[in-house]
């Protein structure tokens, strides 16, 4: 839908475009219009996902539609008769979170989330059955893959006829009142292969899981269809107003960065250090500790997302500006951490031994703040230098966003770690990204336009030049005790 088309379908001036994340812990979203400005904002809570001993991690799903619903509607509020000019809006959620829904679109099944380890074998099953593929795409099944958890879904539904879905599939279902295609982004690793275009139907039929349960797929910033008019008087938005396919969040963060054209690298630190960036041709990693997803507008985005990152930090959440604050002062740490809370790394290396380590014994609660901030910096350097070893073109300066890119101290940090100033972008995030697609082909002819109209802009941070030659010794250091321990070679 055009502007001009937007404009007389809403009756309003300045067309409105929402974006809609869906994360683990809340539902946010945000309304901007077309140069990016925020008109409105709104979050919901959703429950904790449920952690076993086994390595599960569920959500209830049926929390989902009700917190993105209510929270529309309190956009909407805030909106007034403005409203009315919200002309499209994207759903953009975590990779590999699925679930089981009848016909009339209600969960019949939790959630299996983004981090569920439980799907090893049905992983290795998946593995074998696709080797060609995976080796074509640069993919490969684990157990927190969404395939994997498609599999688990399959065995635990006890309605053969369930379909199932990734997270904005759901939500898009019940928005327009029908079943709709899922996007190429979420589809990634649930089995899909993007360079035919089709599920990975020998890998999927290994591991039991009907192709015929699953959406089709599109490309992200595809129209999917209009609200309807049930939908829009549970969530105040206009009828009519449309729905567009989304991205993961970490592939919504990168756009939301203006990381948008080839050579353009981001860092995205929310609960996990994402980084992504762009290439014209498909980056091949033998290992497949780095993937690459499809460009909503042709090319790849190349990258991955460890298992650390923010949630390096959960313990101090509520002293973390005192202790930035003093861990700025201090200079750099005399240990090194390697701070990862749970058993496992899949990037900047793959290897599920891996856990956290201290060498060293910290001399009080800031040195340990200090050291987590620069582990996390650690891995990134790590994960653009194995980027830069597989041939992905990575120019000009990193840009960064996400929760961990508000705090100064570590921005500066991890500059003095690359040696070279970051750039921080501030409020890029998923709903920022999921805006961005939204109103690509509506109230912006494309990506491109859409990025340079609506992203902020962006603050250089420069590296602190005392601390550049002790971080580089710090990073070396760090280096042999993930070589010495077997966790990359």
């Amino acid at each position: 839908m055009s502007t001009e088309a937007a404009v007389r379908h809403t009756g309003a001036t300045e067309p409105l475009v929402a974006g809609v994340d869906i994360a683990t812990a809340e539902v946010r979203v945000e309304v901007r219009d077309a140069g990016g400005e925020l008109a409105a904002t709104a979050a919901t809570a959703l429950p904790r996902p449920v952690h076993g001993a086994d390595g599960s991690s569920e959500q209830d799903a049926r929390s989902w539609w009700p917190a993105v619903r209510d929270t529309l509607a309190r956009c909407a509020a805030e909106l007034g008769d403005r409203s009315r000019a919200i002309t499209a809006l994207a759903v953009c959620a975590t990779s590999g979170t699925v679930t089981a829904v009848n016909g009339a679109a209600e969960p019949v099944a939790p959630a299996i989330m983004y981090d569920d380890r439980r799907g090893a074998e049905h992983a290795a099953l998946a593995r074998r059955a696709g080797a060609g593929r995976w080796d074509d795409i640069g993919i490969t099944p684990s157990a927190t893959s969404g395939l994997a958890h498609l599999a688990l879904l399959a065995e635990r539904t006890e309605d053969p006829g369930a379909r199932l879905l990734h997270t904005p599939d759901l939500v898009a279902e019940r928005l327009v009142g029908h079943p709709v295609p899922t996007d190429s982004s979420h589809a990634l690793k649930s089995g899909y292969d993007p360079l035919r275009r089709q599920w990975v139907h020998e890998a999927l039929d290994s591991v039991g899981v009907d192709a015929a349960r699953l959406p089709e797929v599109v490309a992200p910033a595809r129209p999917l269809g209009t609200v309807s008019r049930e939908a829009a008087s549970e969530t105040g938005l206009p009828v009519g107003c449309e729905v567009r396919s989304g991205m993961t969040d970490g592939c919504a963060g990168q756009l939301a960065a203006g990381a948008v054209e080839t050579g353009r690298v981001v860092t995205v630190i929310g609960t996990t250090l994402v980084l992504k960036a762009v290439s014209a041709e498909l980056v091949h990693d033998p290992t497949g500790v780095v993937y690459s997803h499809r460009h909503p507008e042709g090319g790849w985005l190349p990258g991955g997302a460890s298992n650390t990152g923010g949630e390096a930090l959960a313990d101090v959440t509520d002293e973390l500006a005192e202790l930035d604050r003093a861990a700025a002062t201090r200079g750099p740490a005399g240990v090194l951490c390697y701070p990862l809370r749970r058993q496992g790394e899949r990037f900047p290396f793959s290897d599920g031994r891996a856990r956290g380590f201290l060498s060293g014994e910290p001399a009080d609660r800031v040195e340990l703040h200090r050291a987590r901030l620069e582990g996390v910096a650690f891995c990134e350097k790590l994960a653009l230098r194995r980027l830069d070893s597989l041939g992905a073109p990575v120019t000009g300066q990193v840009r960064t966003a996400g929760g961990g890119a508000r705090s100064l101290t570590w921005c500066r940090i991890r500059a003095s770690v690359l040696g070279e100033p970051v750039l921080r972008i501030p409020r890029a995030g998923t709903p920022l990204g999921a805006a961005l697609l939204a109103a690509c082909g509506t109230v912006h002819p494309d990506l491109g336009s859409a990025a340079a109209a609506m992203t902020p802009d962006a603050e250089s941070v420069e590296p602190v030049p005392g601390e550049v030659a002790r971080l580089a010794e710090s990073y070396e250091a760090f280096h042999a005790e993930l070589l010495g321990r077997g966790w990359i070679s």
